[in-house]
């Protein structure tokens, strides 16, 4: 991916020589964060929030080490990777749910086609900035999401990660391009704790 081409389709040209001179990649750039954008010289905040977003939107469309992620069957909580039951766990978890303030109005005063677009950019958003932090989406809920830090993959940072990644969705969110028409704001809540897991009711696509 052209860098430049980029930031010239986001309206952000300004800033292509600054990317240049810091040697910012396409891989590079999936790693941005916040203080990193003020050390290229983005100082405004509606460009901060502009360029997390679009950046939000690349993670959750970057394949798995290079294959298309079609092919890739998904290893769900309580799986293993060749899909069998795992047995439960006792796990130390961080939990993350974060959902969409004033959905219930938007769903009201937006068309409903206009509203899956909304819920859609929304839940990309969500999942590329979860997945960069490790994280693992459990579950989509209407204009909530949850999401694991911890579980399938155990890490000492895990509840630094979550938070991280909570502060990094107050800013993306607000800064996606929407048929809402104005910007979208967004509530994390974040629990850490022992907690059971692998455990599966229930069959086919109603199994959790």
């Amino acid at each position: 991916m052209d860098i430049s081409t980029w930031l010239h389709g986001l309206g952000m040209q300004q800033y292509a020589q600054a990317f240049r001179d810091h040697a910012i990649d396409a891989e590079v750039l999936l790693e941005l964060t916040t203080d990193d954008l003020k050390d290229l010289g983005v100082n405004l905040v509606g460009h901060r929030r502009k360029l997390l977003a679009a950046i939000a939107i690349l993670r959750s469309e970057v394949p798995v080490s290079g294959v298309a992620s079609a092919s890739i069957e998904p290893v769900r909580p309580g799986q293993d990777a060749g899909g069998r039951a795992r047995e439960a766990e006792r796990r130390q978890l961080t939990v993350m749910f974060c959902d969409l303030v004033g959905s219930t109005a938007l769903s009201a005063r937006l068309d409903p086609e206009d509203l899956r677009a909304v819920i859609g950019a929304y839940h990309r958003c969500c999942t590329g900035v979860v997945e960069h932090a490790s994280g693992f989406i459990a579950k989509y809920m209407g204009d909530g999401v949850l999401a694991y830090f911890g579980y399938p993959r155990a890490d000492e940072h895990d509840a630094e990660r979550a938070v991280r990644a909570g502060l990094e969705l107050v800013d993306a969110v607000a800064a996606l391009d929407t048929p809402a028409g104005v910007p979208l704001q967004v509530r994390s809540g974040i629990g850490t704790g022992l907690v059971v897991v692998g455990d599966l009711i229930g069959q086919g696509a109603a199994q959790e």
